[in-house]
C-alpha cells in the first residue's frame, strides 16, 4: 500500500479533532484520560496544532485513493533530553494495522525531523511499547535508551 502524510490545515482541524477522539478512547483502557461531561476526551494542547510552530499535525493517507489510514502529532516538547522532537500523538485505525504503515510512517517523521528523539508510548500498553520498541530498533539499529518509560534516539543524518 503506497502511504503518504498530509498537514492538517485549520480547515480540516475536526476531522483530526474526531481521530483524536477515537485515539484517547482506545488508550483510556490504560491510562487516566477521562471523558468530560459531554462525553468527551479533552487536550488541553489541540489548537496548538494550529497556531505554534514547534507543534505538527498530519493524516496517514493512502496514495491511490486518498482514504485516511490515521493521524500522527509532532512536537518539541521532551522530558529528558534539551532539544528535539516528540511523538505526541499516533494511531493507525485499527483496520489497516499490521499492514507496516505504522512503522513506515514512523520511520518517514524520524527522517523528516532530524536530531533528538523522545517516543512515550502509551502508558500500561503493552501493544503501544512493543509496536514502538520494534520501529525504534529497526530505525536505530538497537542504538537507544529506554529511561523513565521513553525511548530516547537520534534521527539518521
Amino acid at each position: 500500500m503506497n502511504i503518504f502524510l498530509e498537514k492538517v490545515t485549520v480547515n480540516n482541524k475536526e476531522i483530526l479533532y474526531r481521530l483524536l477522539q477515537y485515539s484517547l478512547y482506545e488508550e483510556s483502557a490504560n491510562d487516566l484520560n477521562e471523558m468530560n461531561d459531554n462525553a468527551i476526551f479533552e487536550y488541553k494542547y489541540f489548537d496548538k496544532y494550529f497556531t505554534d510552530l514547534d507543534r505538527d499535525a498530519y493524516f496517514i493517507k493512502e496514495k491511490n485513493t486518498n482514504k485516511l489510514l490515521g493521524f500522527a502529532m509532532v512536537n518539541t516538547y521532551t522530558q529528558i533530553v534539551n532539544n528535539g522532537h516528540s511523538i505526541a500523538e499516533y494511531m493507525v485505525i485499527p483496520k489497516y494495522r499490521r499492514n507496516k504503515i505504522g512503522t513506515t510512517i514512523a520511520m518517514e517523521l524520524f527522517n523528516k525531523y532530524k536530531g533528538n528523539w523522545e517516543v512515550s508510548p502509551s502508558r500500561n500498553s503493552k501493544q503501544a511499547y512493543l509496536f514502538w520498541k520494534n520501529v525504534i530498533e529497526d530505525y536505530t539499529n538497537n542504538n537507544y535508551e529506554f529511561k523513565k518509560g521513553i525511548f530516547i534516539f537520534k534521527s539518521k543524518n
